[in-house]
């Protein structure tokens, strides 16, 4: 009896086609790292995770974060296909073949080194630039004393009645002009506690004996909530504050209602407050205001 053999009529791919199909896959998964990257971060273009800011020295800084965010996306970008081209320009073709070998390329490692030097130096000039412009102390036409305590914010305006205090349950507001410098003092009677303003693009810790200082020029008009950033004890997830920038001349009618004997009364109510704040510890309300957004 003849013994007949099967024969496997499936068609076989040509040679050098799965070798192919393995350098491609890799090609799309080299690729697909730095845009999974992008997606996963969340970042937004082309603020790239900032506020633009509602202060002049805080807009600085988001034009600054947008520069170092550019060309740090252009450098890693121009870094990433340098390294696909070479995996596979240079990949291996044979296990017994040697590449040629290539050395002292002058013009090249001249290049690939003054080139980053000049960009580290173009960064830190912009960054002193920024610095010098956030840390400048120009003449203010309005100053506010910021206490920060555990756990209440309260703000006052030397050489007015002016006097604004919250509880731990309480967001207290407090007015600035638009258009003109206002200098901030920040002091701590207790902790470090952390004073940020989101849209102002800005954050400065209170630290006991230390009086932080720093001048906002407000842009636009409107309510703008802050808080507390320093982990500070048992209710600092409540200790807000607002910020409210009025125009100058509403600015100038909300102080003088402080000169008023109703103003003198709600000032010294509004110490009293203070001091019960500094005795206490804990709320002495029950409700919880979580401030405007």
């Amino acid at each position: 009896m003849t013994k007949v053999s099967s024969v496997d009529s499936t068609p076989q791919p040509p040679k050098g086609a799965k070798s192919r199909v393995r350098l491609s896959r890799r090609v799309r998964g080299f690729l697909a790292l730095p845009v999974a990257a992008l997606i996963l971060s969340g970042c937004t273009v082309p603020s790239f995770g900032a506020y633009e800011s509602n202060t002049e020295t805080g807009r600085s800084t988001y034009h600054l974060w947008q520069g170092f965010s550019i060309a740090a996306a252009i450098i890693g970008g121009l870094t990433l296909l340098l390294i696909l081209w070479a995996v596979v320009r240079y990949r291996r073709k044979s296990v017994d073949a040697i590449p040629k070998q290539t050395q002292y390329h002058l013009p090249l490692e001249w290049f690939y080194t003054i080139v980053p030097i000049l960009i580290v130096f173009g960064l830190f000039a912009a960054t002193v630039v920024v610095e010098n412009k956030v840390t400048a102390e120009p003449k203010p036409a309005v100053t506010v004393d910021v206490q920060a305590v555990q756990w209440g914010w309260s703000f006052s305006y030397p050489g007015t009645n002016a006097l604004i205090t919250g509880q731990t349950t309480q967001a207290p507001m407090f007015e600035i002009p638009a258009g003109e410098n206002v200098h901030f003092v920040l002091n701590s009677t207790d902790v470090v506690h952390g004073f940020y303003l989101r849209d102002f693009n800005f954050s400065r810790l209170a630290i006991p004996g230390i009086a932080n200082q720093w001048t906002f020029n407000a842009i636009n008009t409107g309510e703008f909530f802050g808080q507390c950033t320093e982990l500070c004890g048992l209710y600092h997830s409540i200790m807000y504050f607002r910020v409210k920038v009025v125009t100058p001349s509403e600015f100038k009618a909300w102080v003088a209602k402080f000169n008023t004997p109703e103003g003198a009364r709600a000032a010294e109510a509004a110490a009293l407050a203070s001091k019960q704040q500094l005795s206490s510890i804990i709320p002495t309300r029950p409700t919880t205001n979580h401030g405007v957004n």
